[in-house]
């Protein structure tokens, strides 16, 4: 893996072979190690006048003609050095948001603790994994799942005010945390976000689908995309990474950081 954006004079004499240290240098054509990774997806450190303010980042892959997934699911556009980065973004969240589709396509498992991580989680008062957070209308799931019987921290389901009583019964009698962050069926992405950040939950990363990600750009709450993009081409009819009806104004993001391996792209874009 090496570093193209953003490029300093060090890392250009590195990358060329003209600096000291060119074997551990950010240009270099190497593998990064996770703690390399874990610096260079660090999240913000700054706080609010109430304290920690809620950071949510969302981490999608595509395929150079814009197909987040082939066959229904992300796994076959993904690489060795998209699946290290994608545990790196795991390992730094405290909750992990997800929607209903895709936690029924892609086979949700509870997040697991990482030895690797251990410390880090522990030195930014985490616990030993993120919390999955669920996000879904109807609660159309299968409870019986082990990421909500038996995950390591509670999953919690995010849901409307008007979302049917059984369904919360059975939610909650399988183990998982039912939060209410919507007044009709639906839930509203700014109250999801400060629903979770009231939990103590700050640093956010949401893993799609594209309609759930269409949804919290819509409402201007997504901070940061962490893009990959595949060197494939699929063509077809597969889902963009973001879906839904289209925003009055296009959200305007910077480039802040670009990585690549194997031909994989890997950017980062803050909102301006």
């Amino acid at each position: 893996m090496r570093r193209l954006f953003p490029v300093t004079d060090e890392t250009a004499a590195r990358a060329s072979g003209g600096g000291p240290g060119t074997a551990g240098a950010e240009g270099a054509d190497r593998e990064w190690g996770l703690e390399e990774l874990a610096a260079a997806y660090a999240y913000p450190s700054g706080s609010g006048p109430a304290g920690p303010e809620p950071w949510l980042r969302a981490n999608m892959v595509s395929t150079l003609d814009g197909a987040a997934q082939h066959d229904g699911r992300s796994q076959p556009i993904s690489s060795a050095a998209d699946m290290r980065i994608f545990g790196t973004l795991r390992a730094l969240a405290d909750a992990v948001v997800v929607g209903a589709e895709t936690v029924r396509q892609e086979g949700y498992r509870p997040a697991r603790a990482r030895e690797d991580f251990a410390a880090l989680r522990e030195a930014a008062g985490q616990g030993p994994a993120p919390a999955i957070a669920v996000v879904s209308a109807s609660l159309d799931l299968d409870f019986s799942l082990p990421l909500f019987t038996s995950p390591l921290v509670p999953t919690l389901v995010l849901t409307g005010a008007a979302a049917a009583t059984d369904r919360i019964a059975a939610a909650e009698k399988a183990g998982a945390q039912v939060v209410i962050a919507g007044d009709g069926m639906g839930v509203d992405p700014a109250r999801a976000v400060r629903a979770l950040a009231d939990r103590g939950l700050y640093r956010l990363l949401t893993e799609g689908g594209p309609r759930l990600l269409g949804q919290l750009v819509a409402a201007g709450v997504l901070d940061e995309l962490c893009l990959t993009v595949s060197p494939m081409l699929t063509a077809g009819d597969a889902q963009r990474i973001a879906g839904g009806p289209p925003v009055a104004v296009p959200r305007r993001f910077e480039l802040t950081s670009l990585l690549e391996e194997a031909g994989f792209l890997f950017s980062r874009y803050r909102r301006t």
